[in-house]
């Protein structure tokens, strides 16, 4: 028998960004990407986080 149960979905998009900015920094620190790739995946991330938001935002409204 199958059992339904609630999940609580608490994702951060902050931390989510950070995360993924300081793994970039690492690369580039450990010289596994150069400069200018470390420039155009950081730009790459900060859109991908500005679209996140659009996408979140007002998804947990209650209506009036």
């Amino acid at each position: 028998m199958w059992r339904v149960s609630s999940i609580t979905y608490n994702f951060d998009p902050d931390r989510w960004f950070e995360i993924h900015k300081g793994l970039l920094k690492k690369k580039l620190i450990d010289e596994k990407i150069s400069a200018e790739d470390y420039r155009k995946a950081i730009e790459e991330l900060e859109e991908r986080y500005h679209q996140m938001w659009k996408r979140l935002d007002g998804t947990y409204r209650i209506p009036e």
